[in-house]
């Protein structure tokens, strides 16, 4: 379940980067697939297992479905998608789309019988992918080379509670509710309060 809600709210991101870059139907669909199932598809490769939605395409119709309902508002409604509000919506279910891959992937790595610390990298590796894939498609600076946010760093951190918390027996609803409050509020506080690590001597922080 953690799953598909992930999946859904990165496509959602794709979608409004799609629209913001003017793109047809399919180049939404294109952004919202990869965006969705691409750090999964990943982790499943270093796992060795079958990739998921290669199995199931439930995850791709998922992203068509959000790709086209946003199409259709961006035709509908000129410039809605493109707004200062959108350009919000996309920060934020980013952020919320971090935290849950950051879980679910760390999840299936442990379950896997991967290492704790194996499982942590995987899950981080499952939360920035697809959203580096997406910016590097449609042309942008990736988000996860954004200055000194937290980003990867917020995905560890959801992925290092989730490994933590289900390596002391903790029941699946509490593994869930830690890894995310730990990745989403990391990524929250570096958004809207600033948090980031200090620059490096000599750096210029606008590169």
């Amino acid at each position: 379940m953690i799953e598909a809600v992930g999946v859904a709210v990165f496509a959602l991101t794709g979608a409004l980067v799609a629209a913001r870059k003017g793109m047809d139907p399919f180049g939404f669909i294109l952004l919202a697939t990869v965006t969705g199932v691409g750090g999964g598809t990943l982790r499943d490769l270093l796992l060795g297992r079958p990739v998921a939605w290669v199995e199931a395409p439930l995850s791709v119709i998922l992203c068509t479905a959000v790709a086209l309902a946003a199409w259709a508002i961006a035709y509908l409604r000129p410039g809605r998608m493109d707004d200062w509000s959108a350009k919000r919506l996309l920060i934020w279910s980013d952020a919320a789309g971090l935290a849950l891959f950051a879980v679910s992937g760390t999840q299936k790595a442990l379950a896997a019988g991967v290492p704790p610390l194996s499982a942590v990298a995987l899950g981080a590796v499952t939360a920035s992918f697809g959203g580096i894939l997406r910016d590097i498609l449609a042309g942008d600076r990736a988000m996860v080379l954004w200055s000194r946010d937290f980003y990867v760093t917020a995905a560890a951190a959801g992925a290092g509670a989730t490994a933590l918390l289900t390596t002391l027996g903790f029941s699946a609803p509490v593994v869930m509710l830690g890894g995310l409050a730990a990745g989403f509020g990391l990524r929250a506080g570096s958004i809207l309060l600033g948090w980031s690590f200090p620059n490096l001597p000599g750096s210029d922080a606008s590169r």
